[in-house]
């Protein structure tokens, strides 16, 4: 299908609708859902962001100000992620028991609201990952345009420019549990620790970063083509500093490089 027809599909998919409850985060998927949205849908439109540690600080300033500049509806929610023991305890199942709440409380404020539909920034290219959230999406009939318009994250971000939308380029940023193997129980402690250890790596002038967890050992993640930056100069040597004052013992670069959902890889080989 061509780009333009996809784009013609997501507003038609939407003035169907005519009013919705969006899960905003404030990247770029659901920026551009959020903008679509709002200009077919104007006052029947609701923007929900849940806040958590879970996630990068920072974020929820940024989708503030992006919500106001377009002049919807925005309300923001504790995410209760960490109260759940089926999350913490971090089964391959975790995004499904933080989806689930999220979306429970979505649907809660759309029927208080007289609102049917409750949507989400899923692409296309998400569709290809193992994603437990999905089946708290369908349990709560949770729409995602973006994909059912067969829109990939390139085409997304290619749109966001043209828009001259801030975040187009705006590195993914995954929950920081997704950092942590399946059986390791997710902590606040864990958590910060991890945040802060990508915030060093960040330095280096990178990024798209993600630091693993593996016990005593971080395996660092950044594109190939910025391997060089830990090879030349006193990077690499302040980093593994930093990492091991975290209480990281082994510090790694992954050769591999960056890549979505590398902590799936023991689930989906099984599948």
């Amino acid at each position: 299908m061509q780009t333009d027809r996809k784009w013609d599909l997501l507003r038609s998919l939407l003035a169907e609708m005519k009013t919705a409850v969006i899960a905003y985060s404030g990247g770029v998927d659901s920026a551009v859902l959020l903008r679509s949205a709002a200009e077919v849908m104007g006052s029947g439109l609701v923007a929900v962001t849940a806040i958590s540690e879970t996630y990068p600080p920072g974020e929820l300033e940024h989708a503030v100000a992006y919500a106001g500049t377009l002049g919807v509806r925005h309300r923001i929610i504790p995410s209760k992620e960490l109260e759940c023991e089926e999350f913490t305890r971090n089964g391959p199942d975790r995004c499904y028991h933080c989806k689930k709440d999220l979306f429970g409380v979505l649907r809660s404020i759309a029927e208080s609201e007289g609102i049917s539909f409750v949507l989400d920034g899923t692409n296309s290219d998400d569709r290809h990952d193992y994603r437990p959230g999905r089946r708290a999406a369908e349990e709560f009939s949770v729409r995602s345009p973006l994909a059912e318009a067969g829109l990939t994250k390139e085409e997304i971000r290619v749109r966001a420019r043209s828009l001259g939308m801030p975040m187009w380029d705006k590195p993914s940023l995954a929950c920081l549990s997704s950092r942590v193997p399946f059986g390791t129980r997710i902590t606040p402690g864990l958590l910060q620790t991890i945040q802060t250890a990508e915030d060093a790596v960040r330095k280096a002038g990178l990024r798209q970063v993600r630091v693993r967890h593996h016990g005593d050992t971080a395996r660092i993640e950044v594109m190939p083509d910025e391997f060089v930056r830990f090879l030349v100069g006193d990077e690499a040597v302040r980093i593994v500093r930093e990492l091991k004052e975290l209480g990281y013992r082994y510090v790694c670069l992954d050769l591999e490089g960056y890549r979505t959902g590398s902590m799936n890889q023991v689930v989906t080989r099984k599948h």
